[in-house]
């Protein structure tokens, strides 16, 4: 008897709610088998989109954004 046929025998031996335990268990197993992408830096999430953005684009939205903050808080 090989492991399918095994678990397979267990498996009409329980309750249907063990059988839908049983169920989510190896469902959640398959989930962590499936290799995860890795996440990327927001150039990478950006590349397809064909926008440059220079340090002098972002250091002038800071400005514009933090211009008038006021920088003496009493």
């Amino acid at each position: 008897m090989n492991i399918e046929q095994a678990v397979l025998e267990k498996l009409r031996h329980l309750s249907v709610d063990k059988q839908q335990q049983l169920l989510d268990f190896a469902e959640f197993l398959s989930q962590k088998t499936i290799p995860k992408t890795p996440l990327q830096n927001i150039r990478g999430l950006c590349a397809d989109l064909k926008v440059d953005v220079t340090e002098e684009d972002i250091a002038q939205a800071r400005q514009e954004m933090w211009g008038n903050f006021p920088r003496d808080i009493v």
